[in-house]
């Protein structure tokens, strides 16, 4: 019996990548996937992935954060005829772990059409300027301003939060801002002043779409057990870490569950790094 190894290069390796994006994820999705799988990365400019959906609220986002990347990758390839490619979908607000504090939590998935199987990677972070405040007054605009890391971070500002009346997009001066807040104030008395999540004018976001991308290229360069797919990773961990005190178990990780993205494996794998949790986090002893 002859034993054949399959490189999981041998996948991807030589192909055309199309990038689904409009706000210039290439920057760190590009070089990231062709040294590590090998395939030749392009753009499609005639891509408007805004008809999914704004932050902004001009287009209602109507799909989740994973059908949504996945429907960027369908459009891209329709438009290109490629039959690889990569899209990126982000969302915002209270973070899962703590409420009180916001998260940026970003969805990078590679869609190979010719070996039916898609990739998701997904990073969640802290590390975010996302926010908006109601402003009155320059000295109010100015301050939420230098809070947010403007200019290097954009900002948007239209006649109140979440209306459509006059909205300014990309804001990267002060000059503009300025100009722009003086004229939403002579009207409306008031401007709403927020963050412009769109990648290219937020290196926070983009920093984030950087990571996860390295989470999905590190599951697409690992290979199912029983089908030998790429994608073989974490998909969900399972709660039950037992208190070091009572023993009962906790909300805490307990285990990962790797899932193959082709053919549906799955095995479970003990949280090697924490074996029992503290008292603190028990609901039976600190109530």
């Amino acid at each position: 019996m002859v034993l054949v190894v399959i490189n999981e290069m041998d996948f991807f390796s030589g192909r055309k990548l199309v990038i689904a994006t409009k706000h210039q994820k290439e920057t760190v999705i590009a070089q990231k996937a062709a040294s590590r799988l090998g395939v030749l990365p392009f753009v499609a400019p005639a891509l408007d992935t805004d008809l999914l959906g704004t932050f902004s609220g001009e287009v209602e986002r109507t799909l989740d954060p994973l059908s949504a990347a996945r429907k960027k990758c369908e459009l891209a390839m329709e438009l290109t005829g490629a039959d690889l490619a990569i899209a990126s979908e982000g969302s915002f607000g209270p973070h899962p772990l703590n409420f009180l504090i916001p998260g940026d939590e970003e969805i990078v998935m590679l869609l190979d059409k010719k070996n039916g199987f898609e990739i998701a990677g997904k990073k969640v972070s802290i590390e975010t300027n996302f926010g908006g405040q109601l402003c009155s007054t320059e000295t109010e605009l100015h301050a939420f301003a230098d809070s947010s890391g403007f200019p290097s971070h954009g900002l948007i500002l239209r006649d109140s939060k979440d209306g459509q009346k006059e909205i300014y997009k990309g804001i990267c001066s002060r000059e503009k801002l300025t100009a722009k807040f003086r004229v939403l104030v002579d009207r409306y008395g008031h401007a709403y002043a927020e963050t412009d999540m769109r990648a290219l004018f937020n290196p926070m976001r983009m920093k984030v779409i950087g990571e996860a991308t390295d989470v999905m290229l590190e599951k697409a360069l690992t290979l199912c057990e029983r089908c030998s797919a790429p994608g073989f990773g974490i998909t969900h961990v399972k709660a039950g870490l037992r208190c070091s005190q009572c023993g009962l178990p906790t909300k805490s990780t307990a285990a990962y569950v790797h899932t193959c993205s082709k053919c549906g494996f799955n095995r479970e794998q003990k949280n090697s790094v924490k074996l029992v949790e503290e008292p603190m986090y028990c609901d039976f002893c600190n109530p």
